[in-house]
């Protein structure tokens, strides 16, 4: 299943001019930051549960959880998954090094 089989609004986007494909494509960058601000705060709070609980900063099976996720998710939507999963691991990294230097 690709992104253009999921969503009736695909379809409009070929009618649309270029201005109006850059303004989607901005909206989308919003949302994205605004996903990514959402995890990291979500994050944030897993590392103060752990930090509490005295737990490990790193836990590697639920890394790869997140990661066979992302896999999941970019083959429902026809993404590149090595793509995806390059998204997912910067974003993990950057929570682990975010919760190293908060201990």
């Amino acid at each position: 299943m690709s992104y253009e089989d999921t969503d009736d609004t695909s379809a409009d986007l070929e009618g649309m001019g270029l201005d109006e494909l850059r303004e989607e494509i901005a909206d989308i960058d919003r949302e994205l930051v605004e996903l990514i601000a959402r995890r990291t705060y979500v994050a944030d709070t897993i590392a103060e549960v752990k930090e509490r609980r005295d737990l490990p900063t790193t836990d590697e099976s639920q890394e790869q959880a997140v990661m066979d996720r992302a896999g999941e998710n970019a083959e429902r939507f026809d993404v590149d998954a090595n793509l995806v999963k390059a998204i997912f691991r910067l974003l993990i990294e950057l929570n682990k090094v975010e919760q190293r230097e908060n201990r």
